[in-house]
């Protein structure tokens, strides 16, 4: 860590330019504002307020309320494991290689392919009134369910996937609605890792443009 902010510091001082020390998450939030412009720089989008983030990492789970830079509000977070550990944790009960996000959602798009898939996972917290989330229950209802099976063969092992996918997917999706609700938000931003995933980007984005049109998405 100190080799990464001895290097920004000496970058700021080569190119004179001020260097702020922010938390990750916060770089997580900032990330989902940059546009890439055709010179290879980026330039920052600025948030109309108050702006509502879904971070979603291996780590961390959280809506995050900003009504002003640098002053955040925590609206939901994660009771257990974070969105990102429930893929990997999943993929590894799977035998999948790490990092799980990647191959749970390659086997899960072969199976939405095929079709007729005939597993059901729950949607933890799904019902109830906070913004919170909770994956632990998802992950070990997919380990009972591999217990339950005498053999798993590869049409089973996209079954799982894709339905842990949609549960994990419809989770944020469900929280995310409510978390627009409850603040008025005017931005949403995502950003960490899960942020890659085509089913959770799709489907947020579906949600925006249906219930939220007055929003802005990054």
């Amino acid at each position: 860590l100190w080799t990464g902010i001895t290097f920004a510091e000496a970058l700021g001082a080569a190119w004179s330019i001020p260097v702020h020390g922010i938390d990750h998450m916060e770089g997580h939030l900032v990330s989902a504002l940059l546009a890439k412009k055709a010179d290879e720089r980026f330039s920052l989008s600025p948030p109309v307020f108050p702006l509502l983030s879904l971070l979603v990492s291996g780590g961390h789970t959280e809506l995050i309320l900003a009504k002003e830079w640098f002053s955040f509000e925590t609206v939901g977070e994660t009771k257990d494991d974070a969105v990102g550990e429930a893929f990997d944790k999943v993929a590894r009960l799977l035998d999948l290689s790490y990092p799980g996000g990647p191959r749970i959602a390659e086997l899960a798009t072969r199976s939405r392919v095929r079709g007729g898939n005939p597993i059901t996972f729950p949607r933890p917290m799904a019902n109830d009134d906070t913004c919170d989330f909770s994956f632990s229950g998802l992950k070990t209802a997919v380990l009972y369910k591999l217990r339950s099976m005498d053999k798993l063969s590869e049409t089973d092992k996209e079954n799982i996937a894709e339905e842990f996918e949609n549960a994990a997917r419809d989770v944020l999706v469900i929280k995310v609605r409510r978390g627009l609700q409850k603040t008025k938000a005017k931005t949403l931003a995502v950003g960490g890792g899960v942020s890659a995933n085509i089913e959770l980007r799709n489907a947020l984005a579906k949600l925006v443009e249906e219930e939220f049109p007055g929003v802005s998405l990054h």
